[in-house]
Formats: C-alpha cells, structure tokens, sequence
C-alpha cells in the first residue's frame, strides 16, 4: 500500500472542504483533499452566498467570478407566495440589498446567489492553483485511525483500484450529512427531532417569467389548502430552475412521481420545460454534540445539518473553514501551541447550534401553514383567506429570508482567544445586523479609500487598527508579537467615522476578520495579549 504525508488531510471537495483548502493554501501550508466524486454536482445543491460568505470569496479573489457565473446582477431576489404562476400572488418580500455587484451600507459585498455546480468549480481552480494544495478526487475515505501524533487514514483510489495510506496531523471531515469519520468517532447529533422528506427536480424552463404575471423572483413559494408543499427556486436567472416537492410519499417512491403533472400545477399552465434529473433527500436539524476528536475535526455538514429554508447550511460550513483555516496554519507554522486549536470548537459550535434553531424554527412555520380550501378561489372568502395568510407569513418569512443579523452579527463569546473589555454583550438579532467593534465580533465594515473596506485589512496575519489623530504609539505590541513570532501588521486610520465605528483607539483584529482585543492605550504587558490571542 502506498504512503502519502501531509500535515493536513480535508476529506470532501464540496464548498467547505475546497474554502479549507484555499485557506491553507494562500497561508503556504501543504493540504491534500480526497473526494470520492468526479467533481462538481450536476444537480443542484446549495444556492446562496451570504454577504459574510461573500467577503471570504472576495479575500479569496473570486467574487467577481461568482457575480460573473451565478444569478444575473439585475434578476431581482425577491422571495415570491402564491397559489400558481396563473393564480393569486398573496405576499412578495423584496430583498433589495441582494444581488447586485455594490456593496451595502455593512458589507462591501452583497449576497449572492451561485449554485454549486458553478461554485464548486471556481473553488476549485482556486484551491488547486496553491501549489501546496493538491486535488485527489475519485479517492474514497475509507478508515482513520489516531495515533500519538498523526491521523493515518486509508482512502480508495477508484480511478486505479487501489488503496492509499495518509499519514496526517490533521484530518479535517467536511465529507457531508452522511459523514462515515463522525459515525466512526461515535459523536451523536442534537437539536430537533424534525425528519423531512422531499424530492429535488432539476428543470430548465427558458424565461419563465414571460408565460405568467408575477414577474421574476428568486424564491417562489407556492400555498396549497394544506400548506407550502412545494417550491420554484431560479438558479441562474435564466432557464434553470429547483423545483422542491415534499412528502414521504413521494421521497419513498420517486420513480412513481408524475414530476410533469406536479410542475405544470405550480405554474398554472403548459409551458416549454424540460425535467434535467430527479433526486431525492432528507432534512434534519442537528448539530454534533462535538466538533473535535483528537486531531480529527469536523466541519460543514458533517458538523451541522438545517433544512436549507434559510440558506444557512454553507454559510454556516464556510464560516467553520474560515476558522479552522487560520488556526491549522499557526500551529504549523510555529507560532501557535496546538492548544489554539482548542478554541475552533469553542467558537463554532454555538454558531452552529444557533443557525440550525433558526432553521429549524423558520421551517416549522412553512410546515405549520394551513390555508383551508377557500386560498385558490376567486371569491370573497378566498380573498379574505389570501390576506389572513399574508400577515400571518410576511413576518416569519422575512426572518428566513432576511437574515442579516445571523450572518454579519454572529460572534465568538466566549473564547479563550479574545479578550474581552468588560462591554455588555449586544442583543442578538436575526434580520437586522447591528455593527459593532465588540471582541469576539466581525470587525466591521468601512470605507477607508475609494473601493478599499476595513473588510480588506484582514485576512492574512493579525492587524492592529490604530484609530483616530491621536492614536498611541504600539511599539511595545509590535515587539511583543514579533517576540512570539506571530504575525502582526499595522494600519493607521485617522478617518473620525471610523474611529467611532470601532469606538476604541486601538483594534486587534485576528486573521479571520474577528476583535481579538481592544482598548484605548496599551495593556501593561503586552505579552500577556500575544499570548492569549495565540491560544497559550
């Protein structure tokens, strides 16, 4: 059996495994990636790209390249509740700070939507340009095993028929919901008891919009008398479409399904389409009871599992990745103890069980929607039915479909690696981000020169923000992270907007864009500071 080395194994080239590698490889540090496929899907999977997900993909380089490849910038975002395409609209919720290629007044980016069959490519060409990343795919996992210092792991090389043994640090799972490392390693998942059952139909439909009246929208929900049973989601903004049914009927015998029939229902009328591909799948809401085993570390779904209601499943991965990333690469490089690591799970976990609450809880009100019979008719009783589920779906549907106070507002309180400054922790918040400079929070958004954000600072090492006329000196800082070898730049922003914003003279902020620390003068032991940020 062949034996490879490397200090980082990443089981999964989906979205998270393939930001994981990125990460690392833009930091220098040697990964290999195993995927059991081909490649990307060729049938759809997760679509949206939060504004948080969108800054990592812009610190990666490739947000035009998702502008460029996903949903049209001028295709509206809208998240669409009717009865049919040739029925009755009953609620639209616009979500103009979607889409689009300027920034919004928090993020210099803007939610995107670009699902992973062309994702998962751009991903990949990035990832693989590293030279110290490499690519396996058609490479199965098959076992790991820790020893005292390493994860030896067996993978499957189907393309030759043969096995491969990988000696690694670390092994990172992001292989997916079905994860054999976490079913190995024996960790349970908690949260809702829900089990959901549905069926994904891959449709094109070329400008669909023009064979009804409700004009475009990314998102259409169609109310039947027992609910919101199945859904329209635009892929591309052009042709492609999801189209989700649900049901365990359906789930258990898709071959049965009569997919024309159910389709030609939500729109209302014959129209030109083609179904592409059908696959069944099922939703929970769990998050694992542990994120960590050792050396072996879980992320994305194999970590965390919520119906996609609120585009929080990769989200949520990607955030793992961009956490992890930085971490691995300061235990390799040295200037970390392997304690650092500690502080992933710490971190993440609370993130991950919140996002699948959410979920869950945005989810259950589709399921917990009853019209009665009269939703479809053109009678005063059907419009009255229409108006009552109106206001009763607009202001829990817009906490699905809005989310930008889970996305841009999540923070890591606690954690061994910030130092808190005694401030009171700000109200948590679903739709509406509130900026702050808080530790443990995402550094936030300003402009400091034309097209430049304080979002671009961050990324590669440790940035101290020095803020305002007059900021102190930080020489004492500086020599006490080059004394401990950790990374530190220093960017002086005399801007008195943005001094407000960050509320302190001084700023930490980590390589993954959150607070680690911040005051108005110098800690009297700066060490101290290094120390902590760097998980001794």
């Amino acid at each position: 059996m062949a034996t490879l080395e490397t200090p980082i194994l990443i089981v999964g080239a989906g979205p998270v495994g393939l930001a994981l590698a990125a990460d690392l490889g833009r930091r220098g540090v040697p990964c290999l990636v195993v995927e059991q496929g081909e490649g990307p899907p060729d049938h759809p999977r997760a679509t949206a790209l939060n504004a948080r997900s969108m800054e990592f993909m812009r610190r990666f380089g490739v947000a035009d390249a998702i502008r460029r490849d996903g949903m049209p910038e001028d295709f509206p975002h809208t998240a669409l509740y009717c009865t049919t395409l040739t029925g009755f609209e009953i609620a639209r919720i616009e979500r103009p700070h979607h889409g689009g290629s300027g920034p919004s007044a928090d993020s210099p980016e803007r939610a995107q939507r670009c699902n992973q069959i062309w994702l998962d490519p751009i991903l990949r060409e990035l990832a693989s340009g590293y030279d110290c990343a490499t690519l396996r795919y058609r490479c199965r996992f098959e076992t790991a095993t820790e020893q005292a210092d390493h994860v030896l792991a067996t993978v499957h090389d189907l393309a030759n028929d043969k096995r491969i043994s990988i000696a690694a640090r670390y092994l990172v799972d992001c292989s997916g919901g079905h994860s054999p490392i976490r079913r190995a390693l024996d960790i349970g998942m908690s949260g809702s008891n829900y089990l959901g059952h549905f069926l994904s139909v891959f449709v094109r439909a070329p400008e669909l919009w023009t064979h009804h009246k409700m004009g475009k929208a990314a998102l259409i929900n169609f109310v039947e008398p027992k609910g919101l049973w199945r859904n329209l989601v635009s892929l591309n903004g052009r042709e492609l479409y999801r189209f989700g049914i649900r049901g365990k009927a359906y789930y258990d015998a898709p071959e049965k399904v009569d997919a024309e029939r159910l389709f030609n229902e939500v729109v209302g009328r014959e129209v030109p389409h083609e179904l592409i591909s059908i696959r069944r799948w099922t939703a929970r809401n769990v998050a694992a009871d542990r994120y960590r085993s050792g050396r072996i570390f879980l992320a994305g779904d194999a970590a965390h599992l919520n119906h996609p209601a609120a585009g929080l499943g990769m989200n949520t991965g990607l955030g793992d990745a961009i956490d992890l990333g930085w971490k691995l690469a300061a235990v390799h490089d040295g200037w970390a103890p392997a304690a650092l690591l500690d502080s992933y799970e710490i971190e993440r976990r609370p993130v991950g069980r919140r996002n699948v609450a959410h979920a869950d809880l945005s989810h259950a009100n589709d399921r917990e929607q009853q019209p009665g019979p009269a939703v479809a008719n053109d009678t005063p009783e059907g419009a009255r039915a229409r108006q009552a589920l109106a206001d009763a779906i607009v202001p829990a549907q817009t906490r699905k479909v809005i989310t930008d106070g889970l996305a841009l507002g999540y923070r890591y309180d606690p954690s061994p690696i910030v130092w808190q400054d005694g401030t009171p922790a700000p109200e948590d918040t679903v739709t509406d981000y509130r900026p702050t400079a808080r530790p443990g929070s995402r550094a936030p958004h300003a402009f400091i020169a034309p097209g430049r954000s304080t979002i671009d600072l961050f990324g590669k090492g440790f940035v101290l923000m020095r803020l305002g006329t007059g900021a102190p000196d930080v020489s004492a800082i500086e020599g006490a992270f080059a004394q401990r070898n950790v990374p530190l730049s220093v960017a002086t922003i005399r801007n008195p907007d943005v001094t407000a914003l960050y509320q302190r003279a001084l700023v930490l902020v980590r390589p993954d864009g959150h607070v680690a620390w911040r005051a108005d003068a110098p800690p009297a032991d700066p060490l101290a500071l290094a120390d902590r940020v760097r998980g001794t």
